[in-house]
Formats: structure tokens, C-alpha cells, sequence
């Protein structure tokens, strides 16, 4: 099916010149990613591969049922875990958006969307490398299209672009603390420190053109279209959020019983609140452009 395309006067002023700002700096910052890592032969034995407060039993009581040896075995792989979901989502994110550069209507956009797909599918390769070279494997992709009604253009561009936007936001979250944590080894801080600087470029993108998307929603006001879009919105943050508690990375710490155990987590109370932190930021700017009450 081909990608419709929307009407030029979506992109306002604000988005052009986010535009030719953002491109600027893409250039600017640019770096070869092929030489930019050095990849030991291993991860340190003891080191730690996520963040504590990262973990997905962080804050809970199932945290004391674990025994030290299986939170370090999380972390490595529920680390292995976040960068499996980057892999995937960064596919999905590029074919997205390659089958709208130089089509009608996004001439405006086209000229920040080589940079985006240039670097995105480079963090594709660099996430990828590390889960081959120190997880043996990327975990499967197990995300689950919602099933949804023919709408307009609009739409269809307000819930691609705001697929991407919530899972970039989503994942700077990890990235911008794992950068900033000096108990992990260097190569896991400089992935999440380059991916961090790129995304923030690729959020502030984002951010322009959701809103300039929702806003011609308003103005055609279709209240079909426009509840769609906060029913969707909602229910992709909790999915991104969801993806984060992976039975891949409970059995293979050798949790007992994984499926159970991920149940148990995702129904701790003290989980909502971290929820809250990790989409908080999401959660504003939804509501900020009148997406969400």
C-alpha cells in the first residue's frame, strides 16, 4: 500500500526551521560509528550491565526472592533485552520513514530524514553488535500490532510519527542514565552516550512533527480521529513500557517459573511510580500539545 501522503500545510514554520537547525547539527556531529567503539573480547565477570534503578525489579519485593548471582544474571540480560528491543524498533522506525522521504507532501522533512535514517540504521548495527558479540543472540521481536479502522492521512502520519517518538523517549531514559553511571563498564556507557546524543536530536524532530500532525487533527476536528489518537498513544506507552520485562531475560537468569515472574513484577504497586519516571517525560508532552487529558 503506498504512504499517503499529507497536505503541505502541516509543516509550519516551527518545523521548518527545526529542520534546517536539526540538519546543521547532524552534520556537524557527524562520526563514524565503525570506528568510533572499541569492543573488548568480554564484559568484566562482576561488572554490571544496567543501571540498578534500571532493573525491572528495582523497588520491589521481589528483588530480596533473587539471589545476587540472578540480579547480576538480570541485568546482563535483561541489558541484552533493551538493546534487542532497540534493533527492532529502530527497523521499524527506518522503514517507516524511508517509504515517506521525497514523497509528496514531505519535501519539508525529507531534508532531516536522510540524516535520521543514516544514523538510525547505524545504531541498529552498533546495538546489534553488542548483543551478538557478549549476548550470543538478539532476542526475538514479540511486538504486537493493534488492530485499527481506516482513518485519514493525518492519522495514519500522527500515529507513525508518534510511535517513534514514544519509543525514542522511552529508550533515552535508559540511555541518558546508563551514560552517566561510572559503575558500568566504559563500552556500555559510550553505546547509551552516542545514542543519547543522537536521540536527542532525533526527539526534538519528533516532538515538531507530532505536534504540527495533532494540530491539523484539531483544526479538521473529526472527534473519532481525535480520540483514536489519545486511545492509541495511551496504550503504545504501556506497551513500550511493557517490552521492558522480557521472560527471555527472567529464564535465562534462571528465574523459576519466568511468565509467573514477569506477572508478578508488572503487578508490583511500587512499579506504576517507575512507570510514571521512565514515561514521565512522554506523558507531559502528550499532554502539553492536548493529546491527553
Amino acid at each position: 500500500m503506498p504512504t499517503a501522503s499529507p497536505t503541505t500545510t502541516i509543516w509550519d514554520r516551527e518545523v521548518r526551521t527545526a529542520v534546517d537547525r536539526l540538519t546543521k547539527a547532524a552534520e556537524n556531529e557527524y562520526y563514524n560509528p565503525y570506528k568510533t567503539f572499541e569492543w573488548p573480547d568480554a564484559i568484566e565477570p562482576d561488572a554490571k550491565w544496567l543501571s540498578d534503578d534500571l532493573l525491572s525489579v528495582h523497588g520491589t519485593d521481589l528483588a530480596g526472592e533473587l539471589t545476587e548471582e540472578q540480579l547480576r544474571l538480570l541485568g546482563k540480560w535483561e541489558s541484552i533485552n533493551f538493546y534487542s528491543l532497540n534493533v527492532h524498533g529502530i527497523r521499524e522506525l527506518i522503514l517507516e520513514v524511508v517509504n515517506r522521504i521525497h514523497m509528496p507532501g514531505y519535501e519539508v522533512p525529507t531534508k532531516f530524514f536522510h540524516h535520521f535514517v543514516g544514523e538510525e540504521n547505524e545504531h541498529m548495527w552498533f546495538f546489534a553488535e553488542f548483543c551478538l558479540r557478549y549476548g550470543g543472540r538478539i532476542f526475538p521481536d514479540l511486538t504486537m500490532a493493534f488492530p485499527r479502522e481506516e482513518f485519514s492521512a493525518d492519522f495514519e502520519n500522527f500515529i507513525v510519527f508518534s510511535r517513534i517518538l514514544i519509543f525514542e523517549q522511552i529508550v533515552d531514559h535508559f540511555n541518558s542514565k546508563m551514560a552517566a553511571d561510572g559503575t558500568l563498564p566504559e563500552t556500555i556507557r559510550a553505546i547509551n552516550r552516542i545514542h543519547h546524543q543522537d536521540e536527542s536530536r532525533h526527539i526534538a524532530f519528533g516532538c515538531q512533527l507530532v505536534r504540527a500532525v495533532h494540530e491539523r487533527l484539531v483544526a479538521v476536528g473529526d472527534e473519532r480521529e481525535l480520540a483514536a489518537a489519545a486511545e492509541y498513544v495511551e496504550r503504545y506507552i504501556t506497551l513500550t513500557l511493557h517490552q521492558l520485562y522480557s521472560v527471555e531475560a527472567y529464564r535465562a537468569a534462571g528465574i523459576p517459573d519466568p511468565l509467573g515472574f514477569r506477572a508478578r513484577v508488572l503487578a508490583a504497586p511500587q512499579r506504576a511510580a517507575v512507570h510514571e519516571q521512565i514515561a514521565g517525560r512522554t506523558y507531559a508532552f502528550y499532554r502539553r500539545i492536548g493529546v491527553l487529558a
